[in-house]
């Protein structure tokens, strides 16, 4: 990095080391906070917003109010409405006052009730530590992969942060939805070995109820990714009742069939619906809309894999 100048910072909500899901081999996950999206089966809500957030444990917690005297910010206070018992004053969190990201509370929390999401990190703090496992890329074919919340969100960050990456020798990946103007997509191209790319829905309509955006940005992003060859890998989140059906598979597969012969396209991975995300939602005073069990079984995953398998594309299942 250029010396003499402060870096940029980005806010980022994780830093997810030793993964095996997220690109080839072992690789270092940096979660970026914010995203365009609001995927009504999201597993990272604390992803979903740019701001800093609390995320509360209130089953962990003794209300003892350590936490009260020290925010700044007066988002911690007590409350005295309890039907069990009314006279004893609970702590709660006001989500309309702004967190600040100082994190007071957090540290003097002596049950650990509370953390704070989102940490601001210039990209020499991030690369430092991708490069504590460069031995772990080395042996295993791995690197580092920036995803979500929405990578593209921050472009010129990201940018910067893949080129490092790549200036130090580390494969590079990226994780979108493909909800972005093009020329951030295409900047971050320049520097990125993989895109993990998700195609949620084809029909626009449905994809704007289940995601809050409509998808035709989404899939002329994809096709310029992969005209322009970028190495590009699909992925389909899989939501029983929601996009598993075979008209909805069969969609899918069309609109990647003029591109199956380009040897940047990598084939697809099926996603499949897990549940690992609803505390977070309890966490952040937030409502989770699934309702019911969206969960695929093996028989429905097997017959997912057969549709795709015949049109002769690369497919497997990506079990968390």
């Amino acid at each position: 990095m250029e010396s003499g100048m402060p870096e940029k910072r980005a806010r980022i909500f994780n830093i997810q080391k030793y993964s095996i899901y997220d690109g080839p081999g072992i690789r270092t996950l940096i979660f970026f906070k914010g995203c365009p999206l609001r995927c009504q089966w999201c597993a990272n809500p604390e992803g979903l917003e740019k701001k800093y957030q609390v995320m509360y444990q209130q089953d962990l917690c003794n209300d003892c109010g350590a936490c009260i005297a020290v925010c700044p910010q007066e988002i911690h206070r007590f409350s005295t409405v309890s039907s069990q018992e009314p006279s004893k004053p609970r702590h709660m969190v006001d989500r309309s006052s702004e967190c600040i990201g100082c994190r007071a509370c957090e540290k003097v929390c002596p049950a650990r009730a509370l953390s704070i999401v989102g940490m601001d990190m210039t990209v020499s703090e991030i690369v430092e530590i991708v490069q504590e496992d460069t031995l772990f890329y080395n042996t295993s074919g791995g690197g580092v992969t920036l995803g979500g919340g929405e990578v593209s969100a921050q472009p010129e960050f990201a940018v910067n942060l893949l080129k490092e990456c790549k200036h130090a020798g580390i494969h590079t990946a990226v994780e979108t939805s493909g909800h972005a103007k093009p020329e951030a997509i295409l900047a971050m191209a320049e520097f990125t070995d993989l895109f993990l790319y998700d195609l949620k829905h084809m029909d626009s309509d449905r994809h704007y109820q289940l995601t809050g955006v409509r998808n035709e940005r989404i899939h002329e992003n994809l096709r310029e990714l992969i005209i322009r060859k970028h190495n590009v890998k699909v992925r389909m989140p899989l939501m029983k009742g929601l996009n598993d059906d075979e008209d909805t598979i069969r969609k899918t597969i069309e609109f990647l069939l003029p591109y199956q012969e380009y040897r940047n396209f990598q084939g697809i991975d099926l996603l499949p619906y897990h549940k690992l995300g609803i505390n977070k939602y309890r966490q952040l005073d937030l409502v989770y809309t699934v309702e019911g069990d969206l969960s695929l079984n093996e028989a429905d995953l097997e017959r997912i894999e057969r549709q795709i398998s015949q049109y002769d594309f690369p497919v497997r299942v990506i079990r968390h």
